[in-house]
């Protein structure tokens, strides 16, 4: 597990949004973002200054560029 800012995850993230490498992504029952890439790796965030709003508005964005996530 990763713990970091939310912008350093959004830096981050933008690499992989160029490809179809993410698999899915989610948010956990204890609140941390968890990517599942195409080739079996899975990273998992504790995003210290972000509330769960937040995260779910990056759920939110990420499905409108095509990643598969989970909204639940």
């Amino acid at each position: 597990m990763k713990t970091c800012k939310l912008p350093d995850f959004m830096k981050a993230l933008t690499p992989w949004l160029d490809d179809d490498y993410i698999r899915k992504a989610y948010v956990d029952d204890n609140g941390r973002f968890v990517l599942l890439f195409t080739d079996g790796v899975k990273n998992v965030y504790q995003i210290e200054d972000c509330e769960k709003s937040q995260l779910k508005a990056i759920l939110e964005d990420l499905k409108k560029k095509g990643v598969p996530v989970d909204l639940s």
